[in-house]
């Protein structure tokens, strides 16, 4: 890379956004931009996450790309392995390779005023770029808590997306801590294989049966051979999602059937009374992250995995010591215990116009327009921002969406002539933002009893988006200039004109 190089568009990761939203560029006929990616390969959080088990909990056929069908998906719910291949190939079948700049993380990305570009500060030299697109993602960096005394642990110690191939689990004491959506895949892929597991859990998920089976060859070859059917089992996943979240967002209280299906499905698994007292929520189904798998629960009813109850909170040379004062000797500790998402590491390399960092802009909580724009920050898009997220579909669909708005973005910037740029005014969205979280207050996530990551530390949903992926469609379909000012070098600030329609 040149010290200086010059690009119209610079994307921030190459995980499904960045690919994403590479894609949507070419397509739109802009070539001249980079994608910065600090690993050394593509793939995002499924390149990262390679955890023994690791797997989706969305249909093959619904996490893929519209634009991308892929006919030969294996079975109905993918593994880690398929879906990092499967972002390899629309690397290469979109011809992104001449765009990723691999091993380059950023460092700091400053909004230069009087040139109306962003500078970027990468590991490996620096640029400039017209308008930056972050898709860093919110499970980018993984949140290992504070515990006292694990640095002094003798073991070893790693979280699930950090996984150590290289560390033999075969024959040792192992303790997982954290019971969420990787816990469940690790646990029982790893029990079979150590001497002695110890699973602390806070909190007891909702877990539901995960009804994966293989897809024949038939299908495969039917989908191949006439690609409307790939598209219709698609459109049917679809569909019945767009039904279903109705009850997350609107009537909570129709959610006790979904209960009573997780209740027996445990009841068939667990027969220890005890244990499925343990194991059995207190908060309705939905605040949480509802859960598939079918081998969790047997897992924990083997004889060398013990269930506590409680988090961890120190450790004491090789033996860690739960909340309840539950020790276990242990020769590994295993973090399944997610990431930074409602205060992602990226806000903080990012500088304004106004000099402030966007962790700062957003220190009383994460705030953008439409999920993609923030005050104070001209020309600056995320892909996954603040309450873009989904409890039940797949966020394939909301990241197209949203690579829906870049590109009428990037449109609406070209004919606002060179130099310009569009910065969103606070009232557009604080207003934006009010109209979200008024929907979120009647919502599971918000009703159900629960403390979950969606929340920030305000207790704040800033995850969740409070409605159908085809209402988030129709608010993103295009760009409201009502809502922006246009910035140019050297220039005061002018209001935008064009109207489009805003969330109801």
């Amino acid at each position: 890379m040149a010290e200086h190089e010059h690009v119209r568009v610079a994307v921030i990761g190459s995980g499904f956004g960045g690919l994403g939203a590479a894609v949507r560029l070419r397509r739109d006929g802009i070539t001249d931009f980079v994608v910065l990616e600090r690993a050394g390969a593509v793939g995002g959080t499924w390149r990262d996450n390679s955890y023994p088990g690791c797997a989706c909990d969305v249909p093959s056929h619904l996490y893929s790309f519209s634009f991308a069908p892929h006919p030969d998906w294996p079975r109905t719910f993918s593994g880690q392995r398929h879906i990092r291949a499967y972002l390899e190939h629309v690397a290469d079948t979109f011809g992104l390779r001449p765009h990723l700049r691999l091993r380059h993380e950023v460092l700091r990305m400053r909004w230069i005023a009087g040139a109306a570009r962003w500078e970027i500060e990468t590991s490996r030299g620096t640029l400039t770029a017209d308008v930056v697109v972050s898709a860093a993602g919110p499970l980018s960096d993984p949140k290992v808590p504070d515990v006292p005394g694990l640095d002094s642990f003798p073991g070893k110690v790693f979280h699930s997306a950090r996984w150590d191939h290289g560390y033999d689990l075969r024959g040792k004491r192992v303790a997982v801590v954290g019971t969420g959506a990787s816990a469940i895949q690790i646990v029982p892929a790893i029990q079979p294989e150590v001497a002695r597991l110890t699973v602390f859990q806070r909190t007891p998920p909702w877990v539901m049966p995960r009804t994966d089976r293989a897809i024949s060859g038939a299908e495969r070859w039917l989908h191949r051979t006439v690609p409307v059917t790939g598209a219709v089992r698609r459109g049917l996943l679809w569909g019945i999602r767009e039904l279903q979240v109705q009850a997350f967002t609107r009537h909570p209280g129709q959610l006790g059937l979904v209960e009573r299906v997780a209740r027996a499905h445990m009841e068939r698994a667990v027969k220890d009374p005890a244990l499925r007292a343990r194991l059995t929520p207190s908060y309705r189904i939905g605040c949480k992250r509802i859960l598939l798998s079918s081998t969790y629960y047997p897992a924990l009813t083997r004889p060398n995995v013990d269930l506590v109850a409680s988090g961890l909170a120190e450790v004491r040379g090789s033996t860690v010591v739960a909340a309840d004062g539950t020790e276990t000797e242990v020769d590994a500790i295993v973090f399944g215990t997610g990431f930074h998402v409602t205060d992602m590491p990226i806000a903080e390399r990012v500088v304004g116009a106004d000099g402030v960092t966007l962790a700062e802009a957003w220190k009383d909580g994460m705030a953008a327009l439409r999920g993609a724009t923030a005050a104070g920050f001209p020309n600056w898009m995320t892909v996954i921002g603040p309450n873009t997220g989904l409890g039940n579909s797949s966020m394939i669909l909301m990241i197209e969406s949203q690579l829906s708005y870049l590109g009428d973005y990037l449109r609406t910037l070209g004919s606002l002539g060179p130099g310009a740029a569009l910065t969103p005014r606070p009232e557009a969205v604080d207003a934006w933002n009010r109209r979200v979280q008024d929907r979120m207050r009647r919502t599971v996530w918000n009703t159900g009893g629960c403390t979950s990551w969606y929340l920030d530390a305000n207790g704040r949903n800033t995850t969740i988006w409070p409605g159908t992926t085809t209402e988030f469609r129709r608010a993103t379909r295009a760009v409201d200039l009502r809502e922006y000012d246009v910035v140019r070098p050297g220039a005061a600030r002018t209001p935008g004109t064009r109207s489009e329609e805003s969330v109801r």
